[in-house]
């Protein structure tokens, strides 16, 4: 069955392929990287304030300045320990991911943790404001179960919901089919850390792709709702990240892997 290429996210439709930038730090290498990114045809990167000190975020906004039209970046906020996601802290990384993004409005804001020490509608009530003020357009929620994202509906539209899942970690296949049901976008990180079984070599050497190509290709097949973001730093793996968009499992194939 043909897999669907692109996707609805932030009100744009984009490749199915993003990047994550959690390793990424502000240096002119680094920013001409994202801006030949672009130009390959990357347009969804994702990135948090917590990320290499606030590094990852400055080198988008840079890369980024003049802004590139059809490109949705996203950031997180509310990690690093208990209380974290008090409004206070949010309220000031937000303001903070906004001026070193060099925007007005944030395309897509995740919470990155739910604060142990800060009731999930607590949390959310404070971005709803940055959300009626214009700042953030779209929000997200990160390592949540399908009740916390009921929930939070009830506070805020969940644009995407970013949880750990590849291969090996699968607890979140509840949530994959909630979000695939619901319409919303699921954002799997750290969606190639898994020792792949034996099949994928077999199966990529058959299709003449690399077994990070399969194994992108098997997440696609996985839902619709799907939008991995592997991380790199290099162009080249970029530019073979994307073309697993037009990699196509058969039936026995994606049954091989998992």
């Amino acid at each position: 069955m043909p897999i669907d290429r692109t996707i609805q996210l932030a009100g744009v439709e984009l490749p199915r392929i993003g990047l994550g930038t959690n390793r990424l730090t502000d240096t002119p290498e680094n920013v001409a990287f994202l801006r030949a990114a672009f130009d390959t045809g990357l347009r969804h990167v994702d990135t948090a304030y917590s990320y290499t000190g606030g590094a990852s975020e400055r080198a988008i906004g840079a890369a980024l300045s003049p802004a590139h039209d059809g490109v949705v970046v996203a950031t997180k906020g509310g990690i690093g320990g208990p209380g974290r996601g008090a409004p206070d802290v949010l309220h000031g990384e937000i303001a903070e991911s906004r001026r070193r993004l060099q925007v007005e409005t944030l395309q897509l804001w995740y919470l990155h943790r739910v604060d142990p020490q800060t009731p999930l509608e607590v949390s959310l009530r404070a971005v709803a404001e940055h959300v009626e003020r214009g700042e953030i357009a779209h929000v997200g929620l990160s390592e949540v179960s399908v009740e916390q994202i009921e929930a939070a509906r009830q506070i805020v539209p969940v644009a995407a919901v970013q949880n750990h899942y590849n291969l090996a970690e699968r607890k979140h296949e509840d949530v994959v089919d909630f979000c695939e049901q619901e319409g919303i976008v699921f954002v799997p990180f750290f969606p190639l850390r898994a020792n792949p079984p034996a099949a994928v070599a077999e199966i990529a050497g058959r299709h003449g792709a690399t077994p990070t190509q399969v194994v992108l290709a098997w997440l696609l097949r996985r839902s619709p709702a799907m939008l991995p973001i592997p991380g790199t730093l290099s162009l080249a793996h970029l530019r073979e990240n994307l073309a697993a968009l037009e990699l196509e499992l058969e039936d026995a194939e994606a049954e091989a892997i998992g």
